[in-house]
């Protein structure tokens, strides 16, 4: 039953990814009439993708399925350590188009799927471009250049981010981002990803598994928003895997030859010299952003810091009427469980009455590098810089993995952290984890950090045998005491 009659909706929300989906969803469970409006704006290579955002279409599920693709690739070689006898393995490569199509096919079936799910709960969609008239009333522009006008009691704006492009000569011309990789029809060959967070480091992982020639051009340090040893360690096995990495470099410029190959021209910026390289393909992986222009949101005057909206702690606005949810929000971790919670938890405050906000402690995350890192908490320089150095403790230790023993796989990076308070019971304030399947390991860790965790707890806890998990849980030496953990560790 619509709450408010004045209105042709009781909330439209903006937006058809992860947050904006939650929250038209649950506001539709609560009883509100719900508008759902969602617009692809094609990237410069003219890549487009249906319903879902950024997870379904160019993020998370094609991301996670390249991943596990490689993995697969690896396991084959393993296998024969196993037993297995493979035939012809050193001609053992992927087929590009084959993983492309199959990972196609997965989108373009999870956006039918939400179509219908739409549907079925007479949740109105829209496929086009909004922008704002007032506060409550928003223009829809359609893929004919027919326009709608619809009001809403509330409006949630949930667009996501878009890849950012370096202003350099050929960037968009010639460059491709996240957006396009997971639908483009042709091999990368040798690549170029110039980036240094989590996009340039999982897109490197698995491409370089797949057997293509990786180099990541980074400004600074790799992972700067991480804990810095962690990132490290990512970086090291990165190499060790082949993958090149160019410190400190930026790109000056991107030329195609005759031969359609790519000519880029970057610099040292320490030492100001210049270099070329030619490439097959370069991948920009500098950032993300919120592309609000076509929102009109002036006409509103809505608040914005650096392209991302200004929200309080309940999603909502300077603008009383008007909220924002998901990775175009200021201040919160760009990652799909987040904005869904988030999308979720403010319909439920919009139409049931409900009080509950989302808690942004101690979010766990997973980097799907080709040796996987999970965290929960703070990193070591977080926890310093809150608590002084004297006031915490680090455990940490290095671990072999018994399924990497047979096939004699480098064990050198598998490293765990555990952060705690020296104080009192030593509640813990982060736990790192490096090596195989580190996002399931982590996922049961983070409900124990929410609930309180402390370091008698965790070591008073019998581990599953023979797990990699259970390493945690006897990560007993600390940094203070100088003992070297690597030197506990046989790394044949």
């Amino acid at each position: 039953m619509s709450i408010v009659a004045q209105f042709d909706y009781d909330v439209i929300v903006i937006g058809g990814g992860s947050a904006g989906l939650a929250c038209a969803k649950e506001a539709n469970e609560l009883g509100a009439k719900v508008l759902c409006i969602d617009y692809v704006k094609p990237t410069p290579r003219s890549s487009s993708w249906g319903i879902g955002g950024t997870c379904v279409n160019v993020g998370c599920i094609p991301k996670k399925l390249m991943h596990e693709a490689a993995l697969l690739g690896e396991a084959i070689h393993d296998a024969t350590k196993y037993g297995w006898k493979i035939p012809n393995e050193e001609n053992i490569t992927i087929n590009w188009t084959n993983i492309i199509t199959e990972i196609q096919n997965q989108i373009k079936s999870t956006n039918w799927v939400i179509r219908v799910e739409l549907r079925t709960k007479n949740i109105k969609y829209i496929n086009g471009a909004a922008s704002f008239i007032d506060d409550h009333t928003v223009r829809v522009k359609m893929k004919d250049d027919s326009e709608v006008q619809h009001s809403g009691r509330y409006i949630v704006i949930a667009i996501g981010l878009r890849p950012m492009y370096p202003n350099i000569p050929g960037a968009r011309e010639y460059g491709i981002t996240s957006d396009d990789l997971f639908s483009w029809p042709k091999a990368p060959g040798k690549t170029l990803i110039v980036g240094a967070g989590y996009i340039s480091m999982e897109c490197a992982g698995f491409l370089r598994l797949f057997g293509f020639d990786v180099t990541i051009m980074v400004r600074e340090k790799v992972l700067r928003n991480f804990d810095q040893q962690m990132a490290n360690i990512i970086a090291e096995s990165l190499k060790e895997r082949g993958i090149q990495l160019l410190i400190p470099y930026k790109p000056l410029s991107v030329e195609q030859l005759e031969n359609g190959r790519l000519l880029v021209k970057y610099m040292n910026v320490k030492f100001s010299s210049e270099q070329t390289e030619v490439f097959d393909t370069v991948i920009w992986a500098t950032g993300r952003k919120g592309d609000l222009k076509e929102l009109n949101i002036e006409v509103i005057n809505l608040k914005v810091d650096d392209k991302l909206i200004v929200v309080n702690d309940e999603e909502c606005t300077n603008v009383e009427n008007i909220y924002a949810v998901g990775d175009i929000t200021k201040g919160r971790p760009q990652l799909t469980p987040v904005a869904i919670m988030a999308g979720r938890l403010l319909a439920q405050r919009l139409f049931s009455h409900s009080k509950q906000k989302l808690n942004y402690e101690n979010v766990a995350s997973a980097l799907f590098t080709p040796l996987e890192y999970a965290f929960v908490g703070k990193s070591e320089e977080a926890a310093i810089r809150e608590y002084g150095e004297q006031n915490i403790e680090v455990y940490h230790s290095y671990y072999n993995p018994l399924e990497y023993s047979l096939p004699e796989k480098i064990v050198e990076y598998c490293y765990i952290k555990v952060i705690a308070q020296r104080e009192d019971e030593q509640r813990i304030l982060g736990i790192h984890f490096v090596g195989p399947n580190a996002g399931n390991v982590i996922q049961g860790y983070s409900v124990a950090l929410n609930c309180g965790l402390n370091i008698e707890t965790l070591f008073n806890t019998v581990g599953v045998n023979i797990t990699n998990a259970q390493e945690i849980t006897r990560t007993y030496i600390t940094k203070r005491s100088g003992l070297d953990p690597s030197s506990l560790v046989n790394f044949v």
